[in-house]
């Protein structure tokens, strides 16, 4: 009873945060840089897990013009999202991103807040790791390294050199230095590895999380296993860098460690406790994309639509996946996408085809639609699957790839509530792994199916990483050429403004052309 009692009060808490902060959708308990706050580690922790998971799902800005999350960016480039083009703000959704619109080409230079709100949820992570040091309780300070190595990889990911060792020192150092991307992931991976020594040496004595674990509910193994996992996905993009030597030692260091990855069933989820009918507190991804707290239906859910290259690579495969994601459209009883950026009125609300919530399945839950209190998904089993059956596939770890990537579209089939339909569907020669002329290019299509509108930003960074699959180029494109894509964003003019030294050190930055340092 008393186990139960102390769940519900973090969890009031944790929502009574969240309800303060629905406007930014923003959970931020140390606005100072400069110095540690004196709130407990436990009660910082399930705040930021909460930010971590939001920026990568919906955003955590609501400034005027600020084009959502991580996940909203890899949608539209990875292919997924189009639109229906009388849905309601249609020709204001997703402008930047359908248009291209980089750098000089929109406003504050590209018009999202990623750059700050990174830092703003680094600085949280870097006051728990300082307190939580301090005080002994090396658990915490071992998660919140994991952590900064997720986000500052997100950092180098979008947009190359960053500043690393001179960041999250506020007001004692405004201009920090920075680093090169590749010394940024790096220092990351270290930070990660040092993470996991921590948490190993935490003695019985000191506070070790619990339910304010808003992600793994207090489980240790689980934490080391996802920071495995987000290093061996820091080591992937890498794949083509020729960087061998760098790869192989890390990979000897994560066997060493022996804990391994996150397997089938072991997803890193985050709920805080979500309330249903509540504004500010259902799930971001349902609030956002599917119902309100009224239940109507959201903008969003009238106006996304899935891109025709998406429909037709379902279909080819006879992806049962199709119909627990998407309804018909209305007016035609077939499941049809939209080109990416069309403006062509034959693709209305009523001739393309919607998400699928429960309301539309017939009170069943669906595959990305689930229920207003659903947790929100970080990283799914499904994707440490293919992680490991493309690093299986390549010789870097031991194991059968065709097993691992199996195991990979089984979770992706559960997850999106198509678990009958996959013994059938695995035994296609087009599906099949064994089949497959080339095995990686077959791994990363699987993975980009089962990452829709999941995590759109990791299979947009396997696309500028592999060129898989051929994403159609958007007919709103600026230029003709179908090479003509966003590779990486250009620094905020925030910074531009605060630290114009150290980004005028990184010389001139094309959008178009200029890559990160893993994309080659």
């Amino acid at each position: 009873m008393m186990k139960r009692f102390s769940k519900y009060i973090l969890l009031k808490a944790v929502a009574v945060t969240l309800l303060f902060s629905s406007c930014s959708k923003f959970l931020d308990v140390n606005e100072n840089p400069n110095a540690t706050s004196d709130v407990p580690v436990e009660q910082i922790l399930p705040n930021v897990l909460v930010s971590s998971v939001n920026i990568e799902v919906i955003g955590i800005s609501n400034s005027p013009g600020v084009s959502g999350s991580l996940n909203q960016l890899g949608s539209v480039w990875a292919g997924y999202w189009s639109k229906a083009t009388d849905g309601p703000g249609a020709a204001n959704l997703f402008l930047l991103e359908e248009t291209y619109a980089v750098g000089a080409m929109a406003s504050d230079r590209d018009g999202r807040n990623f750059w700050e709100d990174i830092y703003k949820i680094l600085t949280n992570y870097k006051n728990i790791e300082t307190k939580a040091t301090a005080d002994g309780d090396l658990a915490y300070a071992g998660i919140a390294k994991i952590m900064q190595g997720w986000h500052f990889m997100r950092l180098v990911d979008l947009y190359n050199n960053v500043p690393f060792d001179e960041a999250l020192q506020g007001t004692e150092n405004a201009t920090p230095a920075f680093e090169d991307g590749k010394a940024v992931y790096d220092k990351s991976v270290n930070l990660i590895t040092s993470g996991i020594a921590d948490i190993k040496s935490a003695n019985a004595f000191s506070k070790k999380p619990g339910v304010d674990d808003i992600m793994f509910k207090g489980d240790i193994a689980k934490w080391i296993k996802f920071a495995n996992t987000v290093k061996l996905r820091a080591l992937l993009r890498q794949s083509e860098t020729g960087n061998a030597s760098y790869i192989n030692d890390e990979l000897v260091k994560i066997v060493t460690e022996g804990s391994g990855f996150l397997g089938a069933g072991q997803s890193a989820l985050i709920n805080p406790g979500y309330i249903a009918g509540t504004a500010g507190l259902q799930n971001p991804l349902w609030e956002t994309y599917y119902r309100t707290a009224i239940g109507a239906l959201t903008s969003n859910y009238n106006t996304i639509r899935p891109t025709e290259f998406l429909v037709e690579k379902y279909k080819s495969l006879d992806d049962p996946r199709l119909e627990k994601i998407y309804a018909k459209a209305s007016a035609t009883g077939e499941y049809t996408g939209a080109p990416l950026g069309t403006e062509d009125a034959v693709f209305s609300m009523k001739n393309t085809s919607a998400f699928l919530g429960p309301e539309e399945n017939g009170g069943q839950s669906a595959a990305l639609f689930k229920s207003a209190t659903q947790s929100s998904v970080l990283m799914g089993s499904f994707e440490s699957l293919f992680l490991q059956a493309e690093a299986a596939e390549r010789g870097w770890i031991d194991g059968n790839a065709a097993e691992f990537y199996e195991l990979a579209v089984q979770e992706s089939f559960a997850y999106m509530e198509a678990a009958g339909g996959f013994s059938g569907y695995i035994e296609q020669d087009e599906v099949k792994l064994e089949a497959a002329p080339d095995k990686i290019e077959r791994i990363i299509e699987q993975k980009w199916l089962a990452l829709n509108t999941i995590n759109g930003f990791e299979a947009w960074s396997d696309y500028r990483r592999l060129g898989i699959p051929v994403i159609p180029q958007s007919l709103r494109s600026p230029n003709a050429d179908p090479a003509f894509r966003p590779l990486r964003l250009t620094y905020r003019q925030s910074e531009i403004t605060g630290n114009g030294q150290e980004v005028a050190k990184q010389g001139t930055i094309d959008p178009f052309t200029s890559t990160v340092f893993w994309d080659k």
